[in-house]
């Protein structure tokens, strides 16, 4: 049989430019899109800044605004559900790259490296409507619930507020779930934590929980990287968090989750 030899060329050629044009097309992320880096995001269950829906869909203040954020960082958020209380350990073995829950990061400056602070709090004290404690000197030889690990506990353990006066007890819990059970209970005479927190739990039942007007600690909300790492990757979020309270989205995340906006942003927290 006859071949037309340049035909033959001819037609290889045509595939050859076929199957370059069909890699240039792979490669073109608009068309079939890329993958991004991953970053693995560490925080516990604490509404409003993070939990879970109804759907097992993690939402919340700090959610939505790491999804923000990692957009403009180009990474995939990735969010971690953690034992609090054992955060430095995941942080240390590379479980996860950050701690992003509402985790305060004045007074512990040169133990993680930051990102922030995006939001200010205020750390409270919740009590039994009947109860006769009426500000922070009254909880002298009261028991107290707290967050393990967070500030409320070494506020009340150290004493360093000269108006913290001895407890008769701290409890030290895992999660806000036990705490709050711990007042309903009545096991303890107090709990604390931050304020939008322990806001919904009172709202739940007014009649029954209020929260003391004096706070415990104003909190400056971090994002905190193992010491010493991804500096780079903390200016930058440090920059785009700064931008987001400048034009006005940071202030209609919080007042979507219900919080007092002139407080989270730090403009009326002065007691």
């Amino acid at each position: 049989m006859e071949i037309n030899l340049k035909k033959y060329i001819a037609a290889i050629g045509i595939c050859f430019m076929a199957l370059g044009a069909a890699c240039i097309m792979k490669k073109d992320p608009e068309e079939v899109g890329e993958e991004l880096p991953e970053l693995i995001i560490g925080s516990d269950n604490y509404e409003p800044y993070n939990y879970l829906d109804d759907d097992g869909k993690p939402v919340g203040i700090d959610v939505e605004l790491a999804e923000a954020v990692c957009e403009q960082l180009g990474y995939t958020p990735v969010f971690q559900y953690i034992v609090w209380d054992k955060k430095d350990e995941y942080l240390d073995n590379g479980k996860v790259d950050c701690l992003w829950g509402s985790f305060t990061m004045n007074g512990r400056e040169d133990e993680y490296q930051w990102a922030g602070p995006y939001l200010y709090s205020r750390q409270v004290i919740a009590v039994r409507t009947d109860s006769k404690i009426r500000n922070i000197s009254d909880l002298a030889g009261k028991r107290v619930a707290v967050q393990a690990t967070t500030k409320p506990e070494e506020v009340l353990l150290e004493r360093s507020d000269p108006r913290v006066p001895e407890v008769d007890m701290v409890y030290s819990l895992s999660g806000m779930d036990e705490i709050y059970a711990s007042l309903r209970k009545g096991y303890v005479d107090a709990i604390t934590g931050h304020e939008s927190a322990l806001e919904r739990f009172v709202g739940n039942a007014p009649d029954m929980y209020a929260i003391l007007d004096e706070s415990l600690y104003i909190s400056e909300l971090g994002v905190a990287f193992k010491n010493d790492t991804h500096q780079d990757l903390a200016k930058k979020m440090t920059q785009i968090l700064k931008e987001m309270q400048d034009d006005g989205t940071l202030r209609d995340m919080v007042e979507k989750y219900g919080l007092d906006a002139e407080k989270a942003l730090g403009v009326t927290n002065a007691e």
